[in-house]
C-alpha cells in the first residue's frame, strides 16, 4: 500500500535538538507560548528572534529568552524548571498566582508538553506514572492542558524497554482528557483524534513498520 505521508527514512529517529527545532517551525509567528519542564525547554533555543513569540513561565515571567551559559546566568533568574534562562527586552515578572490566572484564563495560545503517554484520543498523562516509588510532579500540566488554546505534547515515541507511549487508552493517571492536538516525537509527528491517529511524517521508520510496534489505528 502507498502512502502520501513523508517518510524519511534517510534520517532519525531526531535527537531532542532537532525534534525541538522541528516544533519551533510549527509555532505561529506572534504566539504567547509556555514550554513545559524537561525537553520542551530546548525549543527556546530554536525560535527565530524576529518571530516575536513571547515565552511564558509558569513561575512568573513573559519575555523569557534562551537558556543563560557563562557570565549570562544570574541564579534569580530561572525558568519553572529551575534551569537559568535569558530575558528578552520588555520582559516582565508577575506573582505566581497571576501566572497560573493567564493559564487557566485561556491566554496561552500554544503549550508544549512532556508526556509520560498519549491515547489515540489525546488523553495526556504526563504527571504520574502510578508507581508508589515515583515522586508524583503535577507542577502547571493540569491547568496548561486545560487553559492553552493548543496543546503540543513532545516525547519520545517509545519508552526504554520498546513499549509505546502513544496507546489505545493511558493507563497512568490522566492530566487531561482530549487535550492534545499534535504530538511531536522522535519517529514522527501524529494528531490523535476520534477515528484514529493520523501520520503527518514519519522519521527513521515507516508507517507499516509503526503499525507493527503500535496498537492505535494509524491514519494516513
Amino acid at each position: 500500500m502507498t502512502t502520501r505521508v513523508p517518510e524519511r527514512t534517510d534520517r532519525g529517529p531526531l535527537t531532542t535538538d532537532e525534534l525541538a527545532a522541528r516544533i519551533a517551525r510549527d509555532i505561529p509567528v506572534g504566539s504567547y507560548v509556555n514550554l513545559g519542564i524537561g525537553q520542551p525547554t530546548r525549543i527556546a533555543e530554536h525560535l527565530p528572534a524576529d518571530a516575536g513569540i513571547v515565552l511564558h513561565t509558569e513561575n512568573g515571567m513573559l519575555g523569557m529568552g534562551p537558556a543563560a551559559r557563562g557570565e549570562e546566568v544570574d541564579p534569580d533568574l530561572t525558568n519553572a524548571g529551575k534551569v537559568p534562562v535569558t530575558e528578552l527586552p520588555g520582559a516582565a515578572y508577575f506573582h505566581h498566582a497571576d501566572s497560573f490566572a493567564m493559564m487557566r484564563g485561556g491566554h496561552l495560545d500554544v503549550c508544549v508538553l512532556g508526556a509520560f503517554q498519549v491515547s489515540h484520543h489525546g488523553d495526556l498523562a504526563n504527571w504520574h506514572t502510578g508507581d508508589p516509588e515515583a515522586v508524583p510532579a503535577v507542577g502547571g500540566a493540569m491547568d496548561l492542558a486545560v487553559g492553552a488554546r493548543r496543546v503540543l505534547v513532545m516525547m519520545k515515541l517509545f519508552a526504554r524497554d520498546g513499549t509505546p507511549k502513544l496507546v489505545p487508552a493511558c493507563t497512568y493517571p490522566l492530566t487531561g482528557a482530549a487535550c492534545v492536538h499534535l504530538l511531536y516525537t522522535d519517529h514522527g509527528v501524529f494528531e490523535p483524534g476520534r477515528d484514529g491517529v493520523r501520520v503527518h511524517e514519519t522519521y527513521g521508520i515507516t508507517v507499516a513498520e509503526l503499525r507493527e510496534r503500535l496498537a492505535v489505528t494509524l491514519v494516513v
